[in-house]
């Protein structure tokens, strides 16, 4: 009986995650459509937090280039390797680390 109960108990938490995880995505997407202001108007109202008294939002500095207008690329891109240059890149580190013997120095 207790086993049903937290089959139940689970099922309930895995619908709600889900509801969860599509609500955020539809929120999501209509928050990339919607329209940052510069920072010509964000600069008139600078001590009151990240809203102005129009409450409208102001932007993260990391998200503004250096004239003030808002990124649309991605911050992070990755470059996929595959396993056998991951391996030569691992070793290499591991050989040029200072704790590191190497087995030709090794000489009993």
């Amino acid at each position: 009986m207790l086993h049903l109960l937290y089959i139940l108990a689970f099922t309930i938490l895995a619908f709600i995650a889900v509801g969860n995880l599509i609500r955020n995505l539809i929120m999501f997407s209509f928050d990339r459509e919607r329209t940052y202001p510069t920072n010509s108007s964000s600069m008139n109202n600078q001590g009151n937090g990240y809203y102005s008294s129009k409450k409208q939002f102001v932007p993260h500095p990391e998200l503004l280039d250096s004239a003030g207008n808002l990124i649309k690329e991605p911050l992070l891109v990755m470059r996929s390797i595959n396993v056998e240059d991951a391996r030569q890149h691992l070793d290499a580190l591991y050989e040029a680390s200072p704790g590191h013997k190497r087995e030709n120095s090794e000489e009993a």
